[in-house]
């Protein structure tokens, strides 16, 4: 027999214990909880603590207001407790009154003409914006970051002097002007004027952060399409229909969901300067919602009424999501 043929014999003739030919074999190592399973792990706890609190700071308010709004719940039931579940009692009385429709409609109008009046002077804003010089241009955004920082109460204090009767600049200037009606003259007295007031503060406050917004989307656009459509001789009505606001459709779209919500949900300013009056001339669903609850201590009326006025809002952002989807698929 040959050496080849006799290498597996002895291979097979080997015991258990006989060491094996070639190479040790590496040690196995048991898996343990290294830096790198915990490090996946890190991102998550150092969120916790935020998440914990948003849902105990908003969460639990939302679904504690919505079970609210199915009970009985006066001051009795806030003193001893033991509120009994009444149903759909409370949302039918809400809907089922003239009060809650006039409200809704008021509500309405205060969003429109507030989101109106922020995105058309928003936008030309941005425009001048890219139209200054350099310093110019520091200064107007210098500008507009403090009035967005401003706190809410201090901008109302400071509308509430602008509009004094005796000490305020408004009726100093306009009767400076020569006109002389408005000496001594009582605008927080009068609904519309309340309510054009209360405007002027909300866009005033409004303007800036849709401003910024709307500038720095504008700073993205290239500078060719630009040129381009001046040569082929557009006009600037034409340059911003053709090139500005296609480029930047999906963010005036967000900007304008942005401040749906911030108008639509403006409480401390209205109620600041007017408790919703004169004569409920500028009572939004927050307010109403607030006046039912806390004044006439119908903590279950004042409950169905904001998870009313949630679900409106979220009704008028989806319509216009939808809508703005629809469009950008139709372009597409």
């Amino acid at each position: 027999m040959t050496a080849a043929s006799q290498a597996p014999t002895r291979r097979r003739d080997r015991g258990p214990d006989a060491p094996a030919s070639g190479p040790p074999a590496p040690p196995t190592r048991r898996s343990r909880p290294g830096p790198s399973r915990l490090a996946g792990l890190w991102p998550y706890l150092l969120v916790a603590p935020t998440l914990a609190g948003t849902a105990y700071l908003l969460l639990y308010p939302l679904v504690r207001s919505i079970v609210i709004s199915f009970q009985h719940f006066r001051t009795g039931e806030l003193i001893r407790g033991g509120a009994e579940f009444v149903g759909l009692e409370n949302y039918l009385e809400v809907l089922g009154g003239a009060e809650f429709w006039a409200v809704v409609r008021r509500t309405l109008v205060w969003t429109a003409v507030n989101v109106v009046l922020i995105m058309v002077i928003a936008t030309a804003v941005a425009l001048m914006i890219a139209r200054l010089g350099r310093r110019m241009r520091l200064a107007v955004l210098g500008g507009l970051v403090l009035t967005w920082a401003t706190p809410v109460l201090a901008a109302t204090t400071i509308f509430q002097w602008l509009f004094q009767s005796r000490l305020g600049v408004v009726n100093w200037l306009l009767t400076g002007l020569g006109f002389e009606s408005f000496r001594d003259y009582t605008w927080f007295a009068d609904g519309t004027s309340t309510f054009a007031i209360l405007v002027a503060l909300v866009v005033w406050q409004s303007v800036p952060f849709a401003a910024l917004t709307l500038y720095a989307g504008l700073t993205t656009i290239p500078a060719e399409l630009y040129e381009a459509a001046r040569i082929d001789g557009a006009t600037g009505r034409q340059v911003f229909a053709t090139v500005t606001f296609p480029i930047l459709r999906p963010l005036f779209g967000l900007v304008t969901s942005l401040e749906v919500i911030w108008v639509f949900k403006c409480f401390a300013q209205i109620w600041a300067i007017s408790r919703g009056g004169p004569g409920e001339a500028t009572t939004t669903l927050p307010v109403h919602a607030f006046q039912v609850a806390q004044s006439l201590h119908k903590y279950d009326l004042g409950s169905a009424i904001s998870t009313l006025t949630v679900l409106i809002l979220v009704a008028l952002l989806v319509t216009h999501l939808r809508r703005m989807l629809r469009q950008e698929g139709e372009q597409s």
